[in-house]
Formats: C-alpha cells, structure tokens, sequence
C-alpha cells in the first residue's frame, strides 16, 4: 500500500475526527476512577463518539469488540474493555479512534490512579515528553527515522525503560492503519521522505522493565512479560500545506507543548 498523501480539504476532514478523539478521551480522563470498570469507560467513548457524529474506529476492527483498548498496569496496548475495576494506584492506557465521513483520527494517554507512584507518573511521563519529541522532529524534506530517532533518544535519556519494537506508529487517513509503518527507535536519515499531505499516528509505548512482550490468550492484549507497567501515548499530526505541523487530536492543534519545543504550528486550520 502506498502512502496517501492529503490535500488541505481532506486534512481538514481529519480534523474533525481528531477532534472528537480528542473530546471523548478528555471525557474519559475525567471519569476515570477506582471502582470503575473498564468496560464502563468504552461504553462512555461509544456514545460520545456516535454522539458526535463518529464511528468507533476499533469497533469491529479485525474483530476488536471495544470502542476503546483499555490497557492496565503490565498491559501496555490493546486491551479489551470489560469487567476490570480499577483500583487505587492503577495505571491505564486508553487508546480511541473515531470516523468522521470516511476520515480517521486516532490518539492515546496513559492515566495513573490516585494515589500516584512517582515511577508510575514518570514512566507516563517520559513516554508522552518522546512523543512530542518525535513529532516536533517531523520536517519537510527530513526523514520518517528523524522521528524515530528523536523518541528513542529522549527516552533513554531519561533513565532505563523498556522501549517495545513489535509495535509502532503508522499512516493514518482514509484507514485507520496505513503506510508508513513508524518505528520508536533507530537512526535518522532512513525511510520515506516527509513531505506535505502526510498524516502520521506517533505512539511510543515503553515499560519500567523489559522490552519484551506477549500477546495474551484473548489474541490483542499485550503484557510485559516481566510484569512491568507500562505506558502508551498517542496523537495524529500532519504536515501541512504551509510546511508547518498541526497536530489533528490535540484540542489545541499541539500549540502549547510543541512551543516548549521551539515549533510553531500551522494556522491553516484550527
């Protein structure tokens, strides 16, 4: 599959998905809270996605039966929504895409229950400061591995932690996984050329321990196989027409926290 490319239009289509993920994880962050199950959670994204005028973009996807993945503690990705209650201390990882005529936004944070472990917080922490990290390093004409490099580097200068190399981020557009594949580690200079019209889904994913993992019985939840928590954050970006970057689900377009880092968003769309 070759990579899609997006006019202004079309990027402007896919804001209105990323927007939607955006509203409905803030909706869920605030909800979340011991005693509550995971499955109540996905039933909150569900109607507020369809409420807004969405699809799920997980329901059904391969056979996922959530709205959301809702990832506990050694789960690090791709965890069913269910009977799951969560207690104090857990730390949990949503992961929501929602369509919006045809167009996909697709985003995630990582959460941790009062009362907060400082390593549980930092892990969290560190995991979305490589994110921005990785999207601030997306420049027309650069390279896909400039991304790659920039995750890795920030987060192993934070101390020691588990990066997983099984999963990555992706395309994102007319389909909810496309070309190209984008990993959370390696050297830059390599990969597809960054240009305008190119719509990217960054999710590093690492763990207080191992990077090794496993797929469970249920064929998506993914756990450290050391029992080590874990950590997931997601957002949409494009590279726009005026070779600036705006990020589709972050309710700001990604202003604030790609500031801290010298970049200036695109003003093309809002």
């Amino acid at each position: 599959m070759a990579i899609e490319y997006k006019s202004l239009d079309e990027l402007k289509l896919m804001r209105k998905a990323g927007l939607l993920v955006a509203q409905t994880l803030a909706l869920i962050k605030s909800s979340i809270k011991p005693g509550i199950t995971t499955l109540e959670l996905d039933q909150i994204a569900e109607k507020n996605i369809r409420d807004g005028g969405g699809i799920p973009s997980f329901k059904g996807y391969h056979g996922f039966p959530g709205s959301i993945c809702a990832s506990v503690n050694d789960e690090i990705v791709h965890g069913i929504p269910g009977e799951r209650v969560l207690q104090s201390g857990d730390v949990i990882s949503i992961d929501c895409g929602a369509i919006i005529d045809g167009w996909h936004g697709d985003a995630a944070f990582t959460y941790v229950v009062e009362p907060v472990d400082t390593n549980d917080l930092r892990l969290s922490s560190v995991c979305e400061g490589s994110m921005w990290r990785g999207i601030a390093a997306a420049k027309v004409g650069g390279r896909l591995t400039d991304i790659s490099y920039e995750i890795e580097k920030y987060i192993n200068s934070q101390g020691k932690y588990g990066i997983l190399r099984e999963y990555g981020g992706h395309g994102i557009g007319s389909e909810m996984h496309m070309e190209p594949h984008v990993l959370n580690y390696g050297r830059k200079g390599f990969g597809a050329e960054l240009v305008v019209g190119m719509a990217l889904a960054i999710e590093p994913m690492i763990t207080l321990g191992t990077e090794r993992m496993r797929v469970m019985a249920d064929k998506w939840t993914v756990t450290s196989v050391d029992g080590s928590r874990g950590a997931h954050w997601e957002h949409t970006f494009a590279l726009m027409p005026d070779e600036k970057l705006f990020v589709l689900t972050a309710l700001d377009g990604g202003r604030e926290k790609l500031a801290e880092l010298g970049v200036e968003i695109s003003t093309l769309i809002s």
